[in-house]
This record gives C-alpha cells, structure tokens and sequence, in this order.
C-alpha cells in the first residue's frame, strides 16, 4: 500500500501523523510511505529521519495526497484539503465530524472517502485507545492553560490556584470524571486547588474517590451540583465526551453570567461541539475570549501546543492500526477487528457511525452492509 503523511495546517498544529519508526513498521513490511517535506519538524522530526527509515520526501502536499492509498494525519482535513481528498481513499485521523465543518462530511460521502476516525475506534470493553493519549494531555494541559488564563494580565480574577498560607485556595470544578478530568485533577490537586469533579457514573466517582484518598470532591453530575459547583469556581474544565457524537450542553449561557467576573472555562470537549454553550471553537493564535466577563479557553487541538510530546504518545497507539490496515487491505482488516470496525465514520458514500449520522442528519447504514453494497 501507498501510504501519505501530510503536514498539518491547522493554524500553530505541529503535530505529525507518524514517526520514524512507523515508517520503519511499514516499509520493512514492503509498504511506500510519502511523508511531505517538513512534515515532522514541528515535532522535532527532520526528513532526514524519515529518510533513514525508507520514506519518500516528496515536495507538496498535493502530491501526497494524489500519490497514497492511505493518508495519516493527526487533525481532520480542513478546507483547503477537501479538494485534495482522492475518490476511495482511506483518510486515518481524527475526524471529530459531529463538532466541525459539516462540509467535511458532505466531502467525505461524495467522494465515497473511508474515514477511519481514531476518536471512535473502541475496544469491547468500551475503552478508546487512540483518544486516550490526547485526552490525558489535553487534561494536564487543562489545568495550566486556566491557571495562566486566571492571571489578572490575561484577563482573569488575580487567583493562584494553590493560594498561600491565610489566604483561600482557588476553586477547580470539572464536569466528566473520565481521562481528561482525571488528568485534570492529577495536576489540580498537585499544584494545591480544591477540586470538585462532577460525573453521572457512581462507579466512578468511587474510583476517583479512592484514587485521590478524599482529596476532592466528587458529586452526582446532575443540574443542582453542576449549577451550585460552577456558580462557586474559579476555573471549570468541560471534560464529558459522547464517542463520535455532539457533547451536551450542560452549562448554560445564564450559569455563566452567574460566574464572578474574571473566572475562567476551559472547554476540551469543544472540538465535539463543546459542553459549555457560551464555548466555540478558538486557536492557538486567539485562545481566549470573553461571556459575561467569563474567560473562555476553547482551542480545539490543544494538544498541538506540545508536540514532541502529543506527537510521539499519538503514533504510540494508532501505528498497530494503520500496519494491519496496509497488510490486509481496508475491509479485511475491518472484517477481523470489532474496534476498527468502529472507527469507521463514512465508507463508500455512506455514514457507518450512528452518532455521526444522527448528528449530522445522514442515513446510518452499517459498515457490515456499506461494504456489501457496489
């Protein structure tokens, strides 16, 4: 198999979509991988790297693109890709489809695209293998850019979330108690804020109880804990994901304005639409903006901002994938493993995801039954 690695141009995205030894894993096994020039420099990778492994530095994305079988990115394609997008084509990234341009989508399906979405590959015991790494980035990451943001130079209330002696500590809501607010709360508690995380899993909040020894507060995720917690904080931290669907709404515009001025929200599950509704999509350029004299963080790749490590903890997990899609083919590969099967979003000229489906207003038509229709 032909496989492409493009650059990411998404504003400040320095990420890659595979490293050497992916390449390595590929062409050992008799697969061409063409990695545009420049491609991994963001992440500390020169083409020299790659060459030494066997890849093709070729010169223009458009040759890329128009060359391989399979493309490995890290983001979605954004619009000046869309063109790019060759009829079958295997595109394996993170896709995110119910949160961004719905033009991607229509793109997708017209060019009969197979979209293998690393958001949505999920192993039987429900766990998301190629979410985890960024998630747990994305939730340390979390913590520091709000802490930056609550500083009064960047518009935020003058808080140290630590505090100091006589004086309170601030105050960390997180609303999801999965990988990102686990995360999360690894570096709030660390850096000395008291921290409350809200969750619709008892379950959970038990671990997370366990695991923190009754250093944070864990409540029921329902609207009385949610409003009165989000109502009293400083900083809130949106981590509740729906794999491959729309997050929901669960602060409002009217709890925001209820918010001191100068407290701050960071938005991570923004890239699925957000679950704070004042919350829409920002870069690295222009993180923050402000509701209500509420900061609000909403850049949708945060973990772009630290690529060499985002980077290399992302291939860690998708390069088994994209070896047993290159050696078996697309459908045989999706025929011997359920997760794989799930990943796929779009295929043939259809929606194989119900989420996304749903969300985006398509017919939902299995993988099983889009791959045995001519």
């Amino acid at each position: 198999m032909i496989v492409g690695v493009p650059k990411e141009i998404k504003t400040r995205e320095y990420r890659v979509g595979m490293v050497p030894a992916g390449v390595r894993a590929l062409t050992s096994a008799g697969h061409t991988v063409l990695v545009e020039t420049n491609a991994g420099v963001g992440s500390g990778i020169p083409d020299s790297e790659y060459q030494r492994v066997g890849a093709q530095i070729v010169a223009s994305a458009d040759e890329v693109w128009k060359r391989a079988e399979m493309i490995v990115k890290v983001k979605e394609p954004i619009a000046p890709e869309y063109e790019r997008i060759q009829p079958n084509q295997i595109i394996y990234t993170y896709f995110h489809l119910a949160g961004v341009d719905p033009e991607l989508t229509k793109t997708l399906v017209k060019k009969k695209a197979a979209a293998v979405a690393y958001e949505t590959l999920q192993l039987d015991d429900g766990s998301l293998p190629l979410l985890k790494p960024m998630s747990e980035v994305a939730g340390k990451m979390a913590i520091q850019v709000g802490a930056a943001s609550l500083e009064k130079a960047h518009g935020g209330k003058g808080i140290l979330l630590g505090g100091v002696p006589g004086v309170r500590r601030g105050r960390v809501v997180i609303i999801g108690g999965g990988v990102v607010g686990l995360c999360a709360a690894k570096v709030a508690v660390g850096m000395g804020a008291e921290v409350t995380i809200l969750d619709v899993n008892l379950e959970r909040l038990t671990y997370l109880d366990d695991v923190f020894l009754g250093r944070v507060t864990v409540l029921a995720s329902d609207s009385e804990n949610i409003s009165k917690s989000v109502r009293e904080a400083d900083l809130v931290v949106g981590a509740v994901l729906i794999p491959g669907g729309k997050a929901p709404k669960l602060v409002s515009e009217a709890l925001i304005a209820e918010m001191s001025p100068g407290s701050v929200v960071v938005d991570v599950a923004v890239d699925q639409g957000g679950c704070i509704e004042t919350c829409k999509p920002t870069t690295h350029d222009n993180p923050t903006f402000v509701v209500h004299g509420v900061v609000h963080y909403c850049v949708a790749n945060m973990p772009g901002a630290v690529p060499q490590t985002s980077t290399y903890a992302l291939t860690n997990t998708t390069r088994p994938y994209s070896r047993k899609i290159a050696d078996m083919g697309l459908v045989e590969a999706v025929k011997s493993d359920p997760a794989l099967a799930r990943a796929m979003n779009t295929y043939n000229g259809h929606v194989t995801y119900e989420a996304v489906a749903k969300d985006m207003g398509y017919p939902y038509v299995p993988i099983s039954e889009a791959m045995s229709r001519k």
